[in-house]
This record gives structure tokens, C-alpha cells and sequence, in this order.
């Protein structure tokens, strides 16, 4: 939710970028007698990465509203001398406790719970290897390095769940956000009339041996789960709560209205958001009623009045008054109660929560497949790195990554598949790719290859 002035954002799209690696550097050692000492270009820094962290000193998504770009630094290029480039700044995002990062179309990435909770949200690109790490007993001076290779660049959905243990929940000027300041430190903005809250508040209350936060969700209407009102805009703020607490208005002078009747409404609401829940849908959480206003002569009647059709549904019933604090101790008891024993039910807490989506091991590194006549795509994370990797205005450094495509096997799954000579070979995409001739009788290696530094005798000839 933002608008003009807005104070509190739970929902934003982010667009990141990780840091580039900076370039391997191409040099030859020289000093005085010794024209030609040998490679030492360095290596390249690593892009720093995007991380989102968790704060708990943080409320709101607001900043990311406001500037929702945000890129990790890059890495430095190698130098002469064997001096590797520095590596790219991490940028740690600082987020609130209980943030859920979504792909764009909806999968979740993570669910960031407890204080230092961290993900990786764009990893860095890694720096390319200068000629000193590329020479070899055959390839003794290398006249090319490897390229950095660039950050990601994505977009993702961060979405702030509340992380309370209570939801308050009710019509708006039910009273919720006066129960949450009587009853903790919190000091909410109150007011008599409708959609006073616009955020939800939170609060820490104790109850003898046990604390446990309260949430104060802003006011649902009939119709909310269909956009109707703010209410559908927080719903997913009760999400994680253990136990939901119906405050009725007691003093409520809207006519057609009653405590029976907003009770109703409100759990009519909470079944229709259930169907887009899930795992834990609202309506089987434990449930109290909490009467309210009965300072007030009328408010106190009409709570004795509907308390014995909430006792015959099973549910628990405490008539209170924010302004005088009667009950309020009860209550407090009786929610810590409920707490306690949702959280014997739980397993050891594990604070981070991070859906892990792990590659397929041994599978085959590259893919082939025919596209037209006699025109073939090759797909697969190892070629598409290294064409990245390779500085095309170098005939040494297209031979080199030749000779790594061979070593691979691509020349092999060409003739299988039924390529022949000057097929028009693809590598990364349909859309997206570098398009090579293939020529079956150029022979790969190393020793096929060499010519003077930067050229390749095989590119040369033809």
C-alpha cells in the first residue's frame, strides 16, 4: 500500500543488479635483459552481490518504494604484475522481519524470518582470469584474458508479513488500536472515526512468564477479501499469527450494526482470503471475542446481552474497556495462554526460512538441438559462461574458447545430431546467441593453433 505522503509500504517490486567482474588483464613481465618474462596479467574482481538482510529495526518497505533501483558495485580489472582487481561492494538491503521475496509471477524465493537472516538475492559476476592463470606448458604466453562476466539483473516482489503472535482483528473503530496501547508500550495514532489505522501496529505484552506481540490489523469491511475498503491490503498480515481476537464494538451507533453481526462479516472475510492461503488458512486458527466498550452504560448491556451466543459457539469471551483498562488483565492471560500453547507445538526454530531450488547433479552440461535446416542451438550454464568470458576481438582468445567447446564434447554432439560442414552453429538462446559456421575439419588443441600473440593460425587461414 502507497500513496502520497505514505508512511508505510508492505508490498514493492525491486529491480536489482549485482556487481560485473572486472576484466583478467593481458600483460607480458618486462624489464631490462628480459623482454619477455613471461605472463602476468592478474585477475579480475568479483561483482559484489545484492543481499536483503533482515533488521528489526526496520517497519516498512518505504525505502524501496521511494528508490526501487538498486545495484551492487563492480569489480575492479586485473593488472600487470600479477595484481588481481579488488572485488565489487556487497549491497546489503536492510529488510523488516517477516519479509517474503517473490519471482514477478508469484514463486517464492524466501521467507526472511529473525534478526540477520540473510539472502542472496543477484550474485556477482565473476572475474575473469588474467594470462598468468591461463598459461599452460603449451599455451606458455597467453596474448588474451578471460572478460568478467556480468551481475544479474532482476526483478523481484518484496512482501512484509507481520510477525506477531495475535491478530486483533475488526471493523474499523472497533477499538483494536486503543486495546494494543492500553495494554503495551506501542503509541499508536487514534482517532474516532473510520480507517483510523493505516498501518499495522504492533505491540509487545507480558503475562507472567510469557511475552508475546500483538498486531493491530487495520479495519476489514464486507467485501474486503474483494478489495473493498484497506482491509484486503493487511490481510497478509495475520497470516502468521497463532490466534486471531475478534474485537466488537459495543458502543458501535451505525445502525444495522451489532457484535453478532460484525463477527459474522468478519469471519465471512477471513474464509474468503482462506482460499488463496493455503497451508495454514485463518479459519482454523484459535479465536477469542473481546467485547469492548463496556465503560459505556449501553456497551456494557449489549455485552451481556450477545455473550451467551458466543459462549454456545465455544468461544471464549471477555468483556474489557481500553479506556478504563477493566479486563484487560484477563485478556492479556488468556491470549498468553493460547500462545504458549501454539508454541509447544512447534519444532526448534529454524530463523531462516529460504526455499532452496538445488540443480540436478550429473546431468549433462549442454544441450543440441536442430532449429532449421542444417541449424542448431546449443543451451547449457558451461558455453553460455564462457562465451561471456571471451573478448571476440581476439582470434587467440575465440581459439581458446574453441578449444574449450571441444574438450566439452559440443564437436561430438554436432556430428550425432547430424550437423555437417558449414552448419550454422547457435550458442545461448533463440533470441539471444552467438552464431558460428562450423567447420568439422579445423582441427582443436592447442598445438593446432598457436600463432603470434593474439592470433590463432586456424582463424587466420580462412
Amino acid at each position: 500500500m502507497a500513496g502520497q505522503g505514505a508512511s508505510f509500504v508492505d508490498r514493492v517490486v525491486l529491480h536489482v543488479a549485482s556487481g560485473n567482474g572486472g576484466h583478467g588483464c593481458a600483460s607480458v613481465h618486462r624489464e631490462k635483459f628480459k623482454p619477455l618474462g613471461g605472463p602476468d596479467g592478474g585477475n579480475g574482481g568479483g561483482g559484489g552481490d545484492v543481499i536483503l538482510e533482515v533488521d528489526t529495526g526496520e517497519a516498512s518497505l518505504l525505502d524501496y518504494h521511494r528508490r526501487p533501483h538498486r545495484r551492487a558495485g563492480n569489480g575492479r580489472p586485473g593488472q600487470g604484475s600479477h595484481r588481481n582487481g579488488a572485488n565489487g561492494t556487497d549491497l546489503v538491503l536492510p529488510v523488516p522481519d517477516g519479509t517474503v521475496i517473490k519471482a514477478p509471477g508469484g514463486e517464492v524465493l524466501a521467507d526472511l524470518v529473525g534478526h540477520g537472516t540473510r539472502y542472496v538475492i543477484a550474485e556477482g559476476g565473476k572475474g575473469g582470469l588474467g594470462n598468468a592463470a591461463l598459461a599452460s606448458t603449451k599455451r606458455r604466453a597467453p596474448g588474451f584474458a578471460l572478460l568478467g562476466e556480468p551481475g544479474d539483473e532482476l526483478d523481484v516482489v518484496l512482501e512484509l508479513k507481520t510477525v506477531a503472535d495475535v491478530a486483533l482483528v475488526g471493523y474499523p473503530s472497533a477499538g483494536k488500536s486503543s486495546l494494543i496501547a492500553a495494554m503495551s508500550a506501542a503509541k499508536p495514532k487514534i482517532a474516532d472515526y473510520p480507517f483510523t489505522t493505516l498501518i499495522p501496529n504492533l505491540g509487545v505484552i507480558s503475562a507472567g512468564e510469557h511475552t508475546f506481540t500483538v498486531a493491530d490489523v487495520p479495519g476489514l469491511i464486507e467485501g474486503a477479501s474483494e478489495g473493498r475498503g484497506l482491509g484486503l491490503e493487511f490481510l497478509r498480515h495475520i497470516e502468521r499469527s497463532s490466534t486471531l481476537a475478534h474485537v466488537l464494538d459495543c458502543a458501535t451507533l451505525e445502525p444495522g450494526r451489532d457484535p453478532i453481526s460484525d463477527f459474522e462479516v468478519i469471519e465471512g472475510e477471513l474464509r474468503a482470503y482462506d482460499e488463496a492461503l493455503g497451508d495454514r488458512p485463518l479459519s482454523d486458527r484459535p479465536r477469542i471475542v473481546v467485547l469492548n466498550k463496556v465503560d459505556v452504560p449501553d456497551g456494557r448491556e449489549l455485552a451481556e446481552l450477545v455473550r451467551p451466543e458466543f459462549e454456545a459457539r465455544g468461544l471464549r469471551v471477555f468483556e474489557v474497556s481500553a479506556a478504563t483498562h477493566e479486563g484487560l488483565r484477563e485478556l492479556a492471560f488468556a491470549m498468553a495462554e493460547m500462545v504458549a500453547e501454539y508454541r509447544a507445538t512447534l519444532p526448534p526454530e529454524e530463523p531462516t526460512r529460504v526455499v532452496l531450488r538445488p540443480q540436478p547433479v550429473g546431468g549433462a552440461e549442454f544441450e543440441v538441438r536442430r532449429v532449421g535446416d542444417n541449424t542448431y542451438l546449443i543451451t547449457g550454464d558451461k558455453p553460455v559462461r564462457w562465451l561471456r568470458q571471451t573478448d571476440f576481438t581476439n582470434e587467440e582468445a575465440v581459439g581458446y574458447l574453441a578449444d574449450r567447446l571441444a574438450r566439452l564434447g559440443i564437436e561430438e554432439r554436432l556430428a550425432e545430431v547430424g550437423a555437417t560442414a558449414g552448419a550454422t552453429v547457435m550458442i545461448g538462446t533463440p533470441d539471444e546467441s552467438v552464431v558460428f559456421d562450423w567447420e568439422p575439419e579445423i582441427l582443436a588443441g592447442v598445438e593446432h593453433g598457436l600463432g603470434p600473440r593474439g592470433t590463432d593460425r586456424r582463424l587466420g587461414d580462412r
